[in-house]
């Protein structure tokens, strides 16, 4: 049987690439890491790492091996944190992972609110995409994932339950008024990284014309400061100016659909109380923020 200790070592081993890395995430010391692998390779009957000049780096063995060491890591510690929960609402952890604006927007006030009404429950909080966030939710790293729609007709994962949150409207930005995406058809844009941009090239597109790209940029305070200098316009969803909105700044809202906003979690219902109390909270700070 393999050791869950030793998956937590090997998992450790993968992520940072590195023997010393992991004896620091994991406080051990790098003989202990060495010996754990080298039981672990005993166990298995398989090679795991192999040298790679200074470092080392996994096998074909060794990377499916630490693929399942993830998945079952991160199950044992969400069915920890469910039966942590089943003591009730005075304890228990639970991991969030979503995208910046709406952990700034949503998750911040709806954390603040249960930790008044429940000040031993334990909120952390990961700021990544949509895809790696679902990831981390199908693996057990986190136990709920805010995400986001354009299209209704998208299919989610087996398991990928989706929790409605409110509709994130889309807004255009320049440093003056304007009336509407043909107006700017020949401006230049700052748009986000090629994985994020694609709404704006179907608006653009539905507009009748293709953006002329000049800057690239995902951080919203950097995007509103390009549009304020008056080097470019650029288009952000409603959670994005609400967490930051620059001097100079004018956003006019976008007619058309917008992104839906959702919690997502993971396996059939029901979900473990202090899971059920963050949506809950998250779903009344949406309501507060979607009629504001």
């Amino acid at each position: 049987m393999l050791d869950v200790t030793r998956l937590r070592v090997l998992d450790a081993v993968a992520r940072h690439g590195s023997v010393t890395a992991a004896a620091v995430e994991l406080a051990y010391s790098q003989s202990s890491v060495s010996h754990h692998l080298s039981r672990l390779e005993a166990e298995t009957g398989a090679q795991l790492l192999q040298r790679a000049g200074r470092g080392i780096r996994l096998t074909q063995a060794g990377q499916l091996l630490a693929g399942r060491a993830a998945e079952i890591i991160g199950r044992i510690d969400a069915a920890d944190a469910e039966l942590s929960a089943h003591v009730g609402l005075t304890a228990g952890r639970v991991r969030l992972a979503g995208f910046a604006s709406a952990i700034s927007s949503l998750v911040l006030p709806a954390a603040a609110e249960l930790a008044r009404a429940h000040p031993g429950l334990e909120i952390g909080s990961v700021d990544t995409h949509p895809p790696e966030a679902l990831a981390m939710l199908r693996t057990g790293r986190v136990e709920v994932a805010i995400v986001f729609r354009y299209d209704d007709a998208e299919v989610e994962a087996p398991g990928i339950r989706l929790h409605y949150l409110l509709d994130d409207p889309m807004y255009l930005l320049a440093d003056r008024r304007i009336r509407g995406l043909n107006s700017v058809s020949d401006a230049t844009w700052v748009a986000g990284c090629p994985h994020c941009r694609g709404h704006l090239l179907a608006l653009c597109q539905t507009a009748g014309f293709e953006p002329r790209i000049g800057y690239e940029s995902d951080d919203i305070a950097l995007i509103q400061s390009l549009v304020a200098a008056g080097l470019c316009v650029a288009t952000l969803p409603g959670l994005a100016l609400r967490a930051h909105h620059a001097d100079g700044v004018v956003a006019t809202k976008l007619p058309g659909l917008p992104r839906k906003v959702y919690a997502a979690t993971y396996g059939e219902p029901p979900d473990p109380p202090v899971v059920t109390a963050l949506l809950t909270a998250l779903t009344e700070v949406a309501a507060m923020a979607d009629s504001g």
